[in-house]
């Protein structure tokens, strides 16, 4: 492991310390910072030529910043004469608008690759990307890795009653998602439809298939954004006899009124990991953060060793 260098930016500080020692390695010595104006400044302050160099950088809020921080850091690298460079995006910002679904709008997932790509990075390490297809934008090799194994032995590990569980996705484009997961964990699957009537009228949502009375409910998601969706779907489970709900998603984005929302939606439990630093604020008192760091960390290894990293896809 001589050749190998992690360093990391500013935006999770916490999980790239996190990720080091779980590889007994030490933190690369980065300054990073702004001039005057605003602009980054950043110098690596230790010889990497010739070396493996990673990144540690989510593109989480503030995006704009915590981006271009990523692609001055893989430039520095770059002209520095690292051997190889590989971005590890814990949190791959940018994400939503992935195709053109109407006229006159940009794929910005493709244009943030492009940028990545361009910057100098050989290849990326991402996690539960929004789109899965987002990694076929980057013209470099992408190992896209799941939280879902670390989530699921969160919940095996409570002890509850599986044959009383029901995995529900919160919407249809989850259901893949929850199949997964009830794969893994068992219980049934419950969906919930969400219509909007008109314009002008409240979502209606009504569960499809499963039984959700009296049962122990397990939502997953990628991430929480404004918590819209996840508190309506909380909100007709509840109306339609739910023990008790639990949440988890990999991203913890929680901007706008999501807080607010999250705290009046009756919740068991919020279980989010840590790919994202959340602000003293932002944690409830039924909230669990799961590091993901030993996932990353061992990633990291095996791209480092040019070892397959498939076996932890599963």
């Amino acid at each position: 492991m001589n050749d190998l260098k992690i360093f990391s930016g500013s935006a999770n500080q916490a999980l790239a310390k996190r990720i080091t020692d779980y590889l007994g390695v030490p933190l690369g010595d980065i300054a990073l910072g702004t001039f005057p104006d605003g602009e980054i400044y950043c110098k690596i302050n230790e010889d990497i030529r010739g070396r493996d160099v990673f990144f540690i950088q989510p593109t989480c809020p503030p995006v704009n910043e915590n981006l271009m921080q990523l692609l001055i850091m893989i430039d520095s690298a770059l002209r520095a004469s690292a051997e190889r460079i590989t971005a590890v995006i814990p949190y791959f910002g940018y994400a939503r608008q992935d195709r053109k679904d109407e006229g006159r709008v940009p794929i910005t997932a493709k244009l943030v690759a492009n940028l990545i790509t361009r910057a100098g990075a050989n290849r990326v390490l991402a996690m539960d990307l929004h789109a899965a297809q987002i990694q076929g934008f980057f013209d470099v090799p992408v190992d896209h890795l799941y939280a879902a194994p670390v989530l699921n032995e969160h919940f095996l590990s409570l002890g509850i009653d599986l044959t009383n569980v029901v995995v529900v996705s919160p919407d249809e484009g989850s259901i893949k998602r929850a199949l997964g997961h009830a794969k893994r964990i068992g219980g049934s699957v419950a969906i919930i439809d969400k219509r909007r009537m008109s314009a002008d009228t409240t979502v209606q949502a009504h569960i499809l298939g499963g039984e959700v009375r009296g049962k122990i409910a397990l939502m997953f998601d990628d991430m929480i954004s404004t918590a819209g969706s996840i508190t309506g779907a909380a909100k007709t489970l509840l109306e339609n006899g739910a023990k008790e709900i639990h949440v988890a998603a990999t991203h913890a984005v929680l901007c706008g009124p999501a807080v607010e929302r999250l705290k009046a939606a009756n919740l068991n439990s919020l279980v989010v990991t840590d790919s994202i630093p959340l602000a003293e604020e932002q944690i409830l008192p039924q909230t669990q953060v799961l590091t993901v760091a030993p996932l990353l960390g061992e990633a990291i290894k095996r791209i480092h060793r040019n070892e397959s990293v498939s076996r932890l896809f599963r």
